[in-house]
């Protein structure tokens, strides 16, 4: 093993290192209020298999953090490469509250009312258990309520230090 150098222990050195850690991506979404919210995230993570639990990291002073709190319901898109613009868009800071779900297909659950996006990898819905205080962040723990899992032979949309990528 080669020899690695110490770096102080910074928030933006612990930034570059954890971006080594490729992850996919996934656009959450809750409603709330009447209004949908989305984010995409890159730390979704399943927990258990009995029951079967997710967990997703949201930062506190994010506008999704109140909004999936209150819900208490959520959702998670998993993407694909050919999604990667609807990555960019929930990830655009500032953009319009209402209405940003109008420009990607979706379509509204049953189980929760959440949105869900359309040509997906993976969608899920979930009923939030425990919210966890973590730092400048929460950890949001729900039991999944929902599961699709269409027939989808595309590449999976990657995130990578700070950079979008794709898997096959």
């Amino acid at each position: 093993m080669a020899e690695a150098d110490s770096v102080a222990l910074e928030p933006e050195t612990f930034r570059r290192a954890m971006g080594r850690f490729a992850t996919g991506v996934a656009v959450l979404t809750t409603h709330a209020d009447g209004v949908d919210h989305a984010m995409t995230a890159n730390s979704l993570t399943s927990v258990s298999l009995e029951p079967l639990l997710m967990l997703c990291s949201v930062q506190v002073d994010a506008r999704f953090h109140d909004a999936v709190v209150r819900a208490g319901v959520w959702g998670a898109s998993v993407l694909p490469a050919s999604s990667r613009p609807h990555a960019a868009w929930f990830a655009t800071r500032g953009r319009p509250v209402h209405g940003q779900l109008d420009r990607v297909p979706h379509h509204r659950c049953a189980e929760t009312g959440v949105a869900l996006l359309d040509d997906v990898l993976v969608a899920l819905q979930c009923r939030t258990t425990q919210v966890v205080p973590a730092g400048d962040h929460s950890v949001i723990i729900g039991e999944v309520v929902g599961l699709e899992v269409p027939d989808h032979t595309g590449e999976a949309l990657t995130y990578y230090r700070g950079a979008f990528g794709h898997l096959a």
